[in-house]
């Protein structure tokens, strides 16, 4: 899979003019009134905050992870990691859509053109774009990162209030208490401890909403309050 700098066609230790000419450049070819497309000029904004934040590391190089994140659990009840921790050396680029705005467009979960759909749909950067994942990074620290406050609560598996739907891709869930066997056949996983074991995600987030998760919820908490926590 390509690397921001792959995307921005410049090197690792390129200088700072260096990318912003490059992003000029690449933001131009990408933009869909010159011929690119939606998705591909939202990946090149992507590769370019990445870059510009600090955020791209060369691959392989060691990345943070859950130490220091900003995880809160459940007061005296922090499950212990029950499952193999996925190991990737390399960065998941992750293509995301707000549920809560197919209904606004007649959109639906099952559309197999769902993404590239939302892509030409004019929407907000908070309900759809793309960003990269850190290795040993779970999907939620990766969002709040970026500057994202998608929806939880526990962060320790034991409620679906962060649940998203994987419509491509692979992620591996450290901790789950909480969805039954037929809910992650149908792609249901928790982000909050969730990492990314595939190159490429498309995920549905926000999805705490669907009458299946409804009984496996904790008490909702406004995004804004999860968020400054």
């Amino acid at each position: 899979m390509e690397s921001p700098f792959d995307v921005l066609s410049v090197a690792p230790d390129a200088d700072e003019e260096e990318i912003k000419e490059a992003y000029r450049e690449r933001i131009k070819e990408a933009h869909p009134d010159h011929g690119g497309s939606a998705r591909e000029f939202q990946l090149v904004r992507a590769a370019y905050e990445e870059i510009k934040n600090g955020d791209a590391a060369v691959e392989g190089e060691a990345s943070g992870g859950d130490e220091g994140s900003t995880a809160e659990a459940v007061a005296g009840d922090t499950p212990e990691p029950e499952r193999e921790e996925p190991q990737r050396t390399q960065r998941c680029r992750v293509e995301y859509l707000n549920y809560e705005v197919l209904d606004d467009h007649g959109w639906d979960v099952d559309d197999e053109d769902l993404f590239e759909v939302a892509a030409d749909g004019g929407l907000d950067r908070e309900d759809y774009g793309q960003f990269w994942v850190r290795p040993r990074e779970s999907l939620l620290e990766a969002a709040e990162r970026h500057g994202f406050a998608w929806p939880f609560a526990c962060r320790g598996g034991a409620c679906a209030n962060c649940a998203i739907i994987i419509l491509e891709g692979e992620m591996r869930t450290r901790v789950d208490h909480v969805l039954p066997p037929e809910m992650l056949e149908k792609g249901f996983q928790l982000s909050c401890n969730g990492m990314p074991v595939s190159d490429e995600l498309q995920v549905l987030y926000n999805v705490k909403s669907m009458p299946e998760l409804e009984e496996l919820l904790l008490p909702p908490r406004p995004w804004e309050q999860a968020h400054d926590d």
